[in-house]
Order: C-alpha cells, then structure tokens, then sequence
C-alpha cells in the first residue's frame, strides 16, 4: 500500500510539472505555449513568403506536438487573431461575435514581417530533440519584442493558471526603451476589441481592470454598442442585456445585431424610457461593464514565476540586449573570417604561392609545402592557416585565379573592415544599440498597432441606487388587505428594496416583500421592517384579566415566518410607535391608575411584558392621541 501511495504521488508530481512546464503556462522570454512555438517554428521551416494552407502545417507540426491536431489547428487560430506574428486569409472566426473559424482545408496563414524580423535566429536558438527524437524543436525563441505582453494569455495548469492581459505594442517598446536608459516607465492593457478601460487598481498586473464598452446614443431612442468589453462577444453582450430586461432591470423595445467586420449593436427603447437614462443600468446590470483579473504566472529558467507586468517588461528588455550581443558577436566572428579569408587568398593568388606546390607529388606535401609559405605572411593574418583554409584555397579554379583582381579584393577588405567597426562598436555598447533598434522597430511597425482601448476614470455603478424606486404603500386595516394596489385610507411612503412588517392583533408578525395586494388576517398596524422603529403595546391576559406592556424591535426575521410578540392567551390592547403615549387603567369599581410606556425599557420582540397591575383591569384607554 505505501509502495502504491509513493506511485501515486511519484506519477502525480510528473503529471503536475508536465501540464505546468509543457502545456499551459507560457515561457517569459519569447511567451509562448509549447504547442505555439512549435507551431511558429514549423512556419519558420516551411516559410517561403507565401501562404500556407493551415492544414498542412497543422500536419507538419505534428512532428513536433505529440496531442494531436485539434489542439494545434485551435491554438494556430488563436494566434492568428491576436494580429501580431501570422498574416492569415481566409474566415480565421470573428472575435467579436465569437464566430468559429472555417475548416483547416479552407484557411491559410504564414509568419508575419514583425514575426520573421523579431523572433528567429538559428544561430542563437537551443534546440533540443522532439518528442520521438526524430526531429529538434527550439527551447525558446528568441523574441526580440515582449510578445508576452504584446498578446497576453490564458492558462490553467495544476494548482495554478495565469492571465496576463495584452499590453499596446508601441508602449511596450517604449517602456523598454525608458528601461535601457534607467527612466520609469508603466504600462496598462490594450485591449482588441476596444473600450474603456480603468487602470486605478490594476497595480502592474496584479490587481484587476474595469472595462466598459463604447455606447454611442444615436438619438434620445436609441442606443448603439460600437465597441466591446474584452472576454464578450456580441452574442454574450445581448444575452445579458435581455436578461436584465427580463428582470427588470431595464427596458428595451428591441436589440439588433449588425456587427461583420465593426462592433454595431442597436438598442431601441420604449415608450418613456431615454437613452441617457438608461446608460447607468447598462453598465450596471450588464456586459457593457466587466471587472477583469490579471494573474501573471510565467516560466523562467525551467520554473514557474510569479512576478507582475513591469518585471517582465524589464526581462524582456535584458533579454533582448543579450541576444543583440549574441548576433553582434556572432557577425564579429562571420566578418573576421571573411577578412582572413579574402586576405589569405590574396597572399596565395598575389605572391604565386601555388606555383611553389605545382611539382609536389603528395597531398600531405602539398600541405607542408603551403603552411611553410605562409610563415612570411603571418602577421598580415587574423589566425594561422588550418587545413581546412588549405584546402578550400586548393579548389580556387585556375580562371578564377588569372582573372583575380586584387584592387577589388581590396576594396572588399576595406568594405568588411568598416563594417567590423561598427559591429565592434555597438558591442561596446549594446544597451545604446538595443534602443536604436527599438526604435527602428517602432518606426516601422508602431503605425500598425494603434491603441485601441482608451483609458480613463470610470466611476462606480451604484446599482442598488439605479434600481431605488420610490413607491406608495396603501393598507385597510379594517378589511386586512396591504400592497402597492390596495387604496386604503392609509399610505406609507417605501423604496422597491424596503420590507413590510404586518402585526396582527393574535399577537403574531411576520416581515415580507412588498407585495401588490395581499390580506393578512387580524391586521392591526403595518410598517417598514427597517430594524429600528421601536413598537409599545400593552395586552391583558385574558384569564386573569393582569395588563402587561412591552417595548421591542423586530430586528431579526426570516422573511415570510410567522412569529410572536404575544404570549399565549393573550389579548391586544394597545399598539403604537409614540413612547410618550400615557395610558388609563380602569379597575372594577372606580379605582383608575395612569402609567406612560416610556418608563418600559425595550426588549426583544418575543420577549415577555412587563406586568403593569396585579389586579385585574376592567377597561384601558390612552390618555394622549396615540401616532
């Protein structure tokens, strides 16, 4: 059983890291999904500035992802409509109205400019074996751009999931920039589908977003949607406006949907209602107004890191001067061996060097014979000559050779040698050289990506406020009928979230709704349950004729259950809210008592009287106008 239970947890925590590491939280440096990447790198494969039909490089990346097709044809398209790294043709879906994609067979996609620019290098890429060893797949790309934050993410691993949102790209390139020159930067989301977005407590990414859609009032009768909160499509949009209809939260006439390739929902409203009246319970009771959360977890160096928008930004803009370095140093090697080599053929072709092996019977003398007359010549080259030099100086053609050219290959030394220096240069400075080629990127593509949420203070929808109505209360104690349509002589003045509080004359009460008519039995006195009215009565036992008073408040009820304020057997005398009501006991004979209620403290509503009178009390009467 222990060896079992050890399994267990064994497989368990192997299942967990696999999910975490492998499937649904995205790397910090290029941030990406496995599935993602080696969708991107399979485009990167087969790219050839044309499109490709998604299917096929559906298929082609199941070389690399071990689950099948469907998660890669749905993770392909998601990608495609975040508008960044894949151009697409074809119905890619609707992120507006929440339309699915066509048919693998029937769209088509390739890598973007921005992603062909900003997200591959072969020589700087590790790569590690797939999942059958048949082929090598990157570990991360490496991303010159936060993409991040560029296109944000969702993702629920086991025991635990992150949702990052997506960020502007110009600002995010920006805000790089002010990092590589040590100035403060901030950065809030940008979302597709527009709106307008509160950033006061999103506390970099941490925190949480409110976002409301653009409604623009096209007359006092109608109301038109044109942008979108993001997370809801227009079908979720007019699903929860008709059920706030429905409940009464607001009123329409009628909605139409003509959003295609622009958000444009139509709102028409009915007799007596107004657009500007009914902007506030739209955003109140509806998806023109959602709160969203932001949970920023990410894998860094093979583990999962919880860490908020502005040090990811910073990472990003490390990593992308640490890969500039890696390419600079990379040409710096490529432009040296260029030089060495055009310098060393000059000396080869210039001094007639291989004259000198014309006679030479072997290869290996050949060899011999070449590095000996090379020694003469060692200070005007980088490095010694190897064999592999030697040979490839062995395959220059004898034409090439009678045709060379030796101004020319000066010149192209000279050209290779300007060209070193400033690579040397901006190795001397990365930081400087990453943020000119930020900007180079912003000039290029910033036009492309335009904000489209707009940010702005948006102030608390008070719903219960919106949804307060003042109403009339109307009741007829002699007939016990009370509701908003009973036109009794008496009247209480209540809001629609009020609560009534019915006493009845057995000694029972029960709070309720406000309802339109309703009769209660024995009704003796109505009010607001507002927890605070204090109620006197004073009551008489009706077997030993004892009067007993009480002052309490009904401050605890469940709605709709009977209680009692009366004990058993029991008879009401007296009831009112006026503390100072003073009331006459008559006694058998002529012997009168007079006492005030307000000389009672105040107990709880089930909690028994104070007895007044030892004696038995022929007759009660106040002796003041009771309220």
């Amino acid at each position: 059983m222990d060896d079992l239970k050890n399994q267990m947890k064994d497989h368990f925590i192997k299942y967990a890291s696999y999910v975490i590491l492998d499937r649904a939280i995205p790397n910090v440096v290029d941030g990406l999904k496995p599935v993602q990447r080696r969708i991107l790198e399979t485009l990167f494969k087969q790219n050839d500035d044309k499109l490709h039909k998604v299917a096929n490089i559906v298929g082609q990346a199941m070389q690399l992802h071990p689950h099948g097709d469907a998660p890669i044809y749905e993770a392909l398209v998601t990608l495609a409509n975040k508008g960044y790294i894949l151009d697409r043709q074809g119905n890619f879906g609707n992120i507006f109205t929440g339309d699915p994609s066509a048919a693998a067979r029937y769209i088509e996609t390739r890598l973007s400019p921005l992603a062909r620019e900003t997200l591959f290098n072969p020589d700087i890429t590790e790569k590690v074996p797939s999942y059958d060893g048949r082929n090598m797949e990157p570990v991360v790309l490496p991303a010159k751009i936060p993409l991040l934050l560029m296109q944000g993410v969702d993702g629920i691993a086991v025991g635990m999931a992150t949702h990052i949102l997506p960020h502007n790209f110009s600002e995010l390139l920006e805000a790089e920039i002010a990092h590589l020159e040590g100035r403060i930067f901030k950065i809030f989301p940008d979302f597709p589908t527009g709106g307008i977005l509160d950033k006061s407590q999103y506390d970099k990414g941490r925190g949480k977003v409110k976002v409301r859609a653009k409604i623009d009032i096209k007359d006092p009768k109608t109301l038109v949607i044109r942008e979108i909160c993001y997370g809801t499509t227009s079908e979720s949009l007019i699903r929860s406006i008709d059920e706030a209809a429905k409940r009464g939260k607001i009123k329409i006439e009628e909605i139409n949907d003509y959003t295609s390739k622009n958000v444009e929902i139509e709102i028409k409203l009915p007799r007596g209602q107004y657009a500007e009246e009914i902007l506030e319970a739209l955003y109140g009771f509806t998806e023109c107004e959602v709160t969203i959360s932001s949970q920023v977890t990410v894998i860094k160096d093979g583990f999962p890191w919880e860490t908020d928008v502005h040090e990811i930004l910073a990472y990003n803009a490390e990593k992308l001067v640490e890969f500039l370095r890696k390419e600079l140093e990379i040409e710096q090697q490529r432009l040296l061996e260029k030089i060495f080599y055009k310098t060393l053929e000059r000396i080869f072709i210039e001094n007639r060097i291989y004259k000198k092996i014309e006679n030479v019977k072997t290869l290996e003398g050949i060899h011999e014979t070449l590095e000996e007359s090379f020694k003469p010549f060692r200070k005007k080259l980088i490095r010694e000559p190897n064999q592999d030099d030697r040979d490839r100086l062995l395959q220059i053609p004898i034409r090439r050779i009678s045709q060379f050219d030796i101004d020319r290959n000066k010149e192209e030394i000279a050209l290779l040698e300007e060209n070193l220096a400033e690579v040397e240069k901006n190795l001397k400075n990365v930081r400087k050289y990453a943020i000119g080629y930020l900007k180079k990127l912003l000039a290029k593509y910033g036009p492309e990506f335009p904000r489209k949420t707009r940010i702005r203070s948006i102030e608390e929808v008070d719903r219960r406020a919106i949804e307060t109505k003042e109403i009339k209360i109307g009741y007829d104690v002699e007939k016990g009928f009370v509701g908003t349509k009973v036109s009794g002589p008496n009247q209480i003045e209540a809001t629609n979230f009020d609560k009534l509080l019915l006493i009845s004359k057995d000694g029972s009460y029960k709070v309720i709704n406000i309802p339109e008519k309703l009769y209660f039995e024995n009704l003796v006195w109505v009010g607001i349950a507002d927890k605070k009215t204090v109620l006197n009565v004073v009551y008489k036992n009706t077997q030993t004729g004892q009067v007993w008073a009480k002052r309490f408040i009904v401050d605890k009820y469940i709605l709709d259950k009977p209680y009692r304020y009366l004990d058993e057997g029991s008879q009401l005398e007296h009831i009112s809210t006026n503390p100072e009501t003073q009331l006459e006991l008559q006694f058998t004979g002529s012997k009168k008592e007079t006492f005030s209620l307000k000389d009672y403290i105040v107990k709880g509503a089930q909690t028994r009287g104070t007895r007044v009178s030892n004696q038995k009390v022929k007759k009660i009467t106040p002796t003041k106008k009771k309220s």
